[in-house]
């Protein structure tokens, strides 16, 4: 990419011109994939100190919205980036239906009355030449007077289309007499009922680049077959204009990430069915969905730089995104202890009355974040997970007989349970050793030689409170979503509401902290305290990292 246009400078190309956009449809909140397109532009933008636009291509007003064009311009802020100038392809809808006059003039356009399906039946297949428009060789004053007719709403939606008349034989579908208007009657978001007819993509993105003069027209790969189309276009009409650049398209590979989807239709499936809230669900890798779940803008942009820019299409796992939001989270976050399923444990010999306060610190990778104290009473709550009645191997948690520390604190020991009448356990009696307390000595602290092989997680029950806990996992089962069918792969398991309790520390969060769950993952404040209301975290990461497997496998 960056070396095309280093030959292009060095062929004599002014650097002066270089100019770049981003050109999204505003009809949906954008994705992962587009934060690949967006720090390409943006970051090429800033290195040749050259203007980059953001141009909403709003073709089609079935679909667009101003609640998009907003969400859009929010994620690109959120990530860091900013645009020299807004425009819209809609900015230029007379503009391109005057060029549309021009080519019907040159003869290189046709008003089409026949239906949609007669029209994809003529086009065939790749593998066979198509069949012309029994239209195609209309003359040029009723391909102008039917046109006229278009604009003014003579006709139906669906009655007749303007073509670019090519070549129906082209091995490249695109060439064959492609659509470049059609009859939509529908009120525009900016034109309002202005227009009845609206130009298509292909017709308007390479115009609006020549218009705004952008040299280089960066797009993923599925735009590649459409190079052609996009150069006949601007070949047509600007061939003889020396005074102004064309720009040049070049195309780069598609982000592709395992166990989601990015598809705007699938998204709004998803949405209309109610398997998702709406965009910003964080079990979708939208800027809003991944920004609700707690990713920063620093790990997203760590992520695009990893992986690089290339043209060969393949699939990232997605744990090498967690990775990326792992590694940050790390580095910001306060530790806290929050118990999701919680068991009581009763300390037999520890004072019913007293309360000490075990000072811990808030984040071992940076002594800046300091200590704060955290309340040790006689009863406590732990993970459900982290206590079996009857050790099996391979389980160095807390058992009957077994000792394990509890973090920054006493070391105990289970010595028996008691059950309800259901047989679930209700209590586990243990004792603590008096003498196994963490001690802070010189700004560091320092536990008795006693060894234990687990270090547990605890919250005091007198002086906790609950939180709202939101657990998310892969929306799809399958790597691969979309074989054979991403309904069919969809997890009726994705995501889980729970009630935890946390150390009373945690009742200062505020919405947009990001929180270490020890033991647990990284979590999310998306909801602070209101009166009879839970603060509502969301799942960020886990504290494993599945990535370090994956590269494992493949050394």
């Amino acid at each position: 990419m960056e070396k095309i246009i280093k030959e292009d400078i060095e062929n004599g190309f002014p650097i002066e011109k270089i100019k770049f956009r981003f050109p999204p449809e505003p009809n949906g909140y954008l994705h992962i994939g587009h934060i690949k397109a967006i720090c390409l532009n943006f970051e090429l933008g800033k290195k040749y100190d050259s203007k980059v636009i953001l141009r909403f291509d709003d073709t089609n007003p079935i679909v667009e919205s101003k609640k998009f064009i907003e969400s859009i311009k929010k994620d690109i802020l959120f990530l860091g980036f900013k645009w020299d100038e807004i425009t819209y392809a809609s900015d230029y809808f007379h503009k391109l239906y005057e060029l549309a006059i021009e080519l019907i003039k040159k003869n290189k356009a046709y008003v089409d009355t026949q239906s949609q399906n007669e029209i994809k039946l003529q086009r065939k297949t790749p593998f066979e030449p198509g069949i012309k428009s029994y239209y195609r060789n209309r003359s040029i004053h009723e391909n102008l007077y039917l046109l006229d007719k278009m604009k003014n709403g003579f006709f139906k939606e669906g009655y007749c289309v303007l073509r670019a008349k090519i070549d129906m034989e082209s091995s490249n579908m695109n060439m064959r007499d492609p659509i470049m208007y059609r009859i939509i009657k529908k009120k525009h978001h900016r034109t309002m009922d202005k227009w009845c007819i609206y130009p298509t993509y292909d017709w308007t993105h390479g115009q609006c680049d020549y218009f705004e003069q952008i040299s280089h027209s960066l797009c993923s790969l599925e735009f590649e077959n459409r190079k052609p189309l996009y150069n006949w276009y601007i070949d047509q009409i600007y061939n003889n204009d020396n005074k102004k650049i064309k720009p040049k398209q070049i195309e780069f590979s598609r982000l592709n990430l395992s166990h989601t989807i990015t598809s705007k239709r699938k998204i709004q499936y998803l949405i209309e069915n109610k398997i998702i809230h709406s965009w910003n669900d964080p079990r979708i890798l939208t800027i809003s969905g991944l920004r609700c779940k707690g990713y920063t803008s620093d790990s997203l942009i760590n992520f695009i730089h990893k992986i690089g820019i290339s043209k060969r299409n393949n699939i990232i796992d997605i744990s090498l995104l967690e990775f990326f939001i792992r590694e940050h989270l790390n580095k910001i976050s306060t530790r806290v202890m929050v118990i999701l399923r919680p068991i009581k444990i009763m300390i037999d010999n520890y004072s019913t009355n007293d309360t000490e306060w075990i000072e811990i610190e808030n984040n071992p990778e940076d002594l800046k974040f300091g200590t704060r104290k955290v309340p040790f009473s006689k009863l406590l709550y732990i993970e459900k997970d982290d206590f079996l009645e009857k050790e099996k191997n391979g389980f160095f948690r807390l058992c009957i007989g077994k000792e394990v520390r509890l973090k920054n604190a006493y070391i105990i020991k289970a010595n028996s349970v008691i059950k309800n009448t259901k047989g679930e356990i209700e209590i586990i009696h243990c004792t603590y050793d008096k003498k196994s307390k963490y001690h802070k000595k010189n700004n560091n602290y320092t536990k008795i030689k006693k060894r234990v092989k687990s270090t547990l997680h605890w919250v005091s029950v007198k002086h906790s409170f609950p939180v709202e806990i939101h657990l998310y996992n892969h929306l799809f089962l399958k790597r691969n979503p979309d074989i054979p069918n991403f309904k069919k792969n969809i997890n009726p398991k994705s995501k889980e509401k729970i009630i935890g309790y946390a150390e009373p520390f945690l009742k200062r969060a505020k919405k947009g902290d990001h929180f270490q769950f020890q033991r647990i993952g990284y979590f999310y404040v998306v909801e602070e305290t209101k009166e009879n209301e839970h603060i509502i975290f969301n799942k960020t990461v886990s504290i494993k990292d599945k990535w370090k497997k994956i590269r494992k496998k493949n050394i």
